[in-house]
């Protein structure tokens, strides 16, 4: 894999930042609140504990990692860009567990579901790039 310096990165994110039409960074923080918020209206079931513990952690880990890869070298960028695409994977999986349980507010719910669906794509997308540059 050739190594590119860290303005093609920054320009690939851009890239897909207009793709999308947003500010990743601002989306990201946005999406962190709004899984907290959705958190805090589930029932307080011990059962449920896991699914509130695990989706507060992946949901909000992914814009941490995203920060973090702002001042980072080109080879920590891509580490922490893959390790935002794995943490936005295992949040739609909590999603969908929670939305398979009928768990929460549908709407928000649907919501949730739809925005980290559209993040895992995002990184997927950043990451793709990145690796065919």
């Amino acid at each position: 894999m050739i190594e590119y310096g860290i303005e093609e990165v920054v320009s690939t994110v851009h890239e897909v930042e207009k793709l999308y039409k947003t500010d990743l960074r601002e989306r990201l923080l946005d999406f962190s609140v709004n899984v907290i918020h959705f958190l805090s209206t589930i029932n307080g079931f011990k059962e449920y504990d896991v699914f509130r513990y695990q989706l507060s952690k992946s949901a909000t880990s992914i814009g941490a990692n995203y920060e973090e890869a702002q001042t980072s070298t080109y080879k920590e960028f891509v580490n922490r860009i893959r390790i935002s695409l794995r943490e936005a994977i295992e949040t739609l999986y909590w999603l969908r567990i929670i939305d398979r349980l009928n768990i929460g507010n549908h709407a928000k719910r649907e919501e949730l579901l739809q925005e980290s669906s559209e993040i895992t794509r995002i990184f997927g997308a950043i990451l793709t790039k990145i690796q065919s540059r």
